[in-house]
């Protein structure tokens, strides 16, 4: 993976300077027109600032940990500017605010992004914690704003379950039911015969509503035929897990699945070891994307099942750079001195607001950076998007203001450079990418 790297600086394409050339000029005399050639460079706009909110510290600053890498290499990339849809040139700024991993502080910050920093748009990812305050904050304040990393129902659909009208948040978001069908189809292609009886775990916070929309886990796992056991949401901070645990004993549960924090996930796995609970499968979103969460759970967790958001594998060119995910990865590590991870794809939504400037007629009027991401059309970090193609519920545009990532399933095993690495076991909602092994029953030590 190493190898073609080069260094950023090779990597990043500079903006191409555009050249005009000036009339003939006629002398009065007999001699021979003269021709002058000027080359000028496009006329210089003021600069395009973009607010970042990120988690950098708290419970959720595993999805932050990439951030650091992302912004250096995108201001590598872009020290030049780039040309906006006006065909002026504009330097970038990137303001980044830490949120704590708190959403009253998210809320805070992103107001002052908007109101004092006088940022062009905002972004953010990593859960409902994050990106839904922000999103109101812009939607308040009539500021776009780019979602990632986050399921799309929490900040789309109402309690009801039906669709919130939205005019400035976008997002290329997942849902939960393309997480809950790539964990299927990695359990049914395993070969493994299970009972289909799944535990169901929550906390109780926005990320289970999202799950357990009509039209996410109960739907797809009913059209598969699955079981869901679901208990009362637990309240966090979390450290007792026995009335979960003795009701997906009691019921037959051979699966676990839901979507949790990485700390209380890690009390949940340690006391299913405890009282003797050993499912053949166990699942979750959010806990099992990172490496650096993961290998804090029993074993490494090795077998675990999780969302694949982000892999080298998948190879997709780096829109900003010649590089693609497998350089991408490759130069975080070298930068960094860690094991690669998926967080790395939060930087799609910046490629996605670069592409948003470049096509904006005026990118100083929001109205107008807000029609081009309207019309976004191409293919970023988390895959392809198209908000020209219609709405349609169970497809990868399911809300005007959202187009689903790729999300597949991945489980985690014995790794040769790292002591965890992801195995991609299922591309059901991922389309093109490499499935690289089929699903492992859990294996207890």
């Amino acid at each position: 993976m190493g190898a073609g790297m080069g260094g950023l600086l090779a990597g990043c394409r500079e903006e191409e300077a555009t050249t005009t050339t000036a009339a003939p000029s006629t002398t009065a005399t007999t001699a021979p027109a003269s021709t002058t050639t000027v080359s000028a460079g496009p006329e210089q706009g003021r600069p395009i600032k973009i607010g970042v909110v990120s988690p950098k510290t708290g419970n959720f600053s595993v999805f932050a940990i990439s951030d650091d890498w992302w912004i250096a290499h995108a201001k590598e990339c872009l020290k030049d500017g780039i040309i906006t849809g006006d065909g002026k040139k504009r330097m970038v700024e990137i303001v980044v605010k830490d949120s704590q991993s708190d959403s009253n502080r998210a809320a805070q910050v992103a107001g002052d992004l908007v109101q004092l920093d006088k940022v062009d748009i905002l972004l953010a990812s990593g859960t409902p914690d994050t990106c839904n305050p922000v999103s109101d904050q812009g939607e308040a304040l009539g500021c776009p704003v780019l979602n990632s990393f986050s399921p799309w129902q929490a900040l789309f659909l109402g309690p009801d379950g039906k669709p919130l009208e939205k005019k400035w948040v976008f997002g290329n978001m997942l849902g939960s039911e393309q997480t809950i069908a790539s964990f299927t189809d990695a359990f049914e292609t395993s070969g493994v015969q299970t009972n289909k009886k799944v535990g169901m775990l929550f906390q109780n916070d926005a990320d289970a509503q999202g799950w357990m929309a009509p039209n996410a886990a109960p739907k797809v796992f009913a059209e598969k035929g699955y079981t869901l056991v679901v208990p009362t949401y637990y309240q966090v901070p979390a450290e007792d897990f026995t009335a979960q645990i003795s009701m997906f004993k009691s019921e037959g549960c051979e699966i676990v699945c839901g979507t949790n924090d990485p700390p209380w996930f890690s009390n949940f796995l340690k006391q299913c070891l405890q009282q003797g609970f050993k499912p053949k499968f166990i699942s979750s979103g959010k806990a099992l994307i990172f490496p650096q969460a993961v290998m804090t759970y029993p074993n490494n967790g090795v077998g675990l099942i999780g969302e694949c958001a982000w892999h080298p594998a998948w190879k997709i060119k780096d829109t900003l750079s010649d590089l693609d995910s497998e350089g991408l990865a490759a130069d975080y590590e070298a930068k960094t001195g860690e094991q690669w991870t998926p967080a790395i794809g939060c930087y799609g939504k910046f490629e996605w607001a670069i592409d948003a400037f470049k096509r904006a007629k005026d990118p100083e009027d929001k109205e107008s950076v807000l029609e081009a991401i309207k019309t976004t059309k191409g293919t970023f970090q988390q895959g392809y998007m198209d908000f020209t193609e219609p709405v349609k519920e169970d497809g990868f545009h399911p809300h005007p203001n959202v187009y689903k990532p790729y999300i597949g399933a991945q489980q985690w095993r014995k790794g040769t450079k790292y002591p965890v690495e992801p195995v991609q076991v299922s591309n059901a909602t991922a389309p093109g990418t490499p499935v690289m092994d089929k699903a492992q029953p859990m294996v207890y030590e």
